[in-house]
């Protein structure tokens, strides 16, 4: 089967790629591209990829829609095994897809921990058995999360799931993510460690401005590659953006929520219950500069489903945590783009290259040779996010009820089309009966 998506605006970071054009896949890579010289459909049929359409070959007409590399999240809890009723693999993979995400990362604060090898091939089999879009594990930092005992990472790495092949690892890296490693000592260990292994340290920073710093000194003096979660805070934002001036082996992320509400949203609404909770007007303007200059490279979605009875709880006896893998693309779009603070190439750079890059897979990019991962987007899409559309076990997200741009329309993993909400544009003329 071949896949022809023809009169999109194709959205390239690392190409520095923003025209209209053609796209070919073929056994799952992109085989061939072609550019117009205008902005313009200049022929419905003849200016698409010139090849006669086979059975079983398949033509999407991308007119008036984004065509990106496929999206990257670095920051997901499943939680499965354990809290299933939350959320599962099969469930969150569904939430991803429509999201237009093709690759995301789970967190290791499952029950059971993910700290060995069996958890990450019970994890790596439930995703193979999924709708196709890829789960790498973030293996914990100690055994149980209990910050007494490095987990195994060598045996995290060794253990061979389907997608062995797209990091050459088990895991991706590692994360105390839910708890903060409090021993300095056995942080300094685990960043030794993990620089010795090729493995990037995911800091969960709480309290976020001393952990930060801490954290920073660590990897200066360890040489560990270090990433920082859900950075929310202007003070922190100062202090990843002169260890970059320094050279620190850095980068950090935000979420859709801390470039988006403030503290003064909340209003004792539980859906906006997280950790870190939501800042002030400053630390937003902060976060949204950063976001411009660099110092944040990664949006992600830091996506923690509840169950609805839980988050119907009092404000302060309800659990922390938002969905956001449904919501992050329009949000983002929304928020940044429309409102002039970030380039098309610059938001896709944030959710789809530099994540490929900070896990060091060959992904985040659309040119001839590259994996068949993509995502059509149609930006002029508005909608109003509600519960009860969500493909999510969990119906916990801040931004009920809020008008937003830009859907996925298609995603695509390996050059397998694994959601789609507008049939309309798909020519099935050619498929096999």
């Amino acid at each position: 089967m071949r896949l022809f998506i023809s009169n999109g605006l194709i959205v390239d970071p690392e190409n520095n790629l923003e025209a209209i054009g053609d796209l070919m896949v073929e056994d799952g890579v992109i085989r061939e591209i072609s550019l117009y010289r205008n902005k313009s459909r200049r022929d419905s049929d003849k200016d698409m990829v010139k090849h006669e359409l086979l059975p079983g070959d398949i033509h999407v007409d991308a007119k008036g829609k984004w065509i990106v590399p496929g999206l990257i999240d670095l920051h997901v809890h499943l939680r499965e095994p354990g809290q299933e009723y939350k959320e599962d693999i099969e469930s969150g993979c569904r939430s991803a897809a429509k999201g237009g995400f093709t690759t995301i990362c789970c967190m290791p604060n499952t029950n059971p921990v993910i700290d060995c090898p069996y958890v990450v091939l019970t994890i790596g089999s439930k995703a193979e058995e999924g709708n196709g879009v890829q789960v790498l594990c973030i293996g914990a930092v100690s055994k149980g999360q209990e910050g007494k005992e490095l987990a195994d990472y060598e045996g995290m790495i060794r253990t061979g799931t389907h997608l062995t092949k797209l990091k050459g690892s088990g895991i991706c890296g590692i994360s105390e993510d839910g708890k903060t490693v409090q021993d300095s000592n056995l942080m300094l260990t685990a960043m030794i460690k993990a620089r010795e292994l090729g493995l990037t340290f995911f800091s969960h920073a709480e309290p976020e401005v001393e952990i930060v710093q801490r954290d920073l000194v660590l990897a200066e003096a360890t040489g560990c590659s270090l990433h920082f979660c859900h950075i929310s805070k202007k003070e922190s934002l100062a202090l990843i953006r002169e260890a970059k001036k320094r050279g620190v082996p850095v980068t950090a992320e935000t979420a859709p929520h801390y470039f988006t509400l403030t503290d003064n949203d909340v209003n004792g609404d539980s859906n906006k219950k997280m950790n870190p909770p939501l800042r002030g007007t400053e630390d937003i303007e902060a976060v949204r500069l950063a976001l411009k200059d660099g110092t944040i490279d990664v949006i992600a979605t830091d996506h923690a489903p509840h169950h609805e009875k839980e988050k119907r709880l009092p404000y302060h006896e309800a659990p922390n945590g938002v969905i956001g893998l449904e919501t992050s693309f329009s949000v983002s779009y929304t928020e940044l783009v429309r409102k002039g603070i970030l380039t098309p190439l610059e938001l896709i750079t944030k959710m789809s290259t530099k994540p490929a890059a900070v896990l060091g897979i060959n992904r985040g990019s659309l040119w001839i040779g590259k994996p068949a991962d993509l995502t059509i987007i149609d930006v002029d899409q508005e909608y109003e996010i509600r519960s009860d559309t969500f493909a999510s076990k969990g119906k916990n997200s801040p931004f009920l009820g809020k008008r937003v741009y830009g859907q996925a329309v298609y995603t695509i993993v390996g050059g397998q089309i694994v959601w789609s909400n507008n049939q309309k544009t798909i020519d099935r003329r050619y498929e096999n009966d």
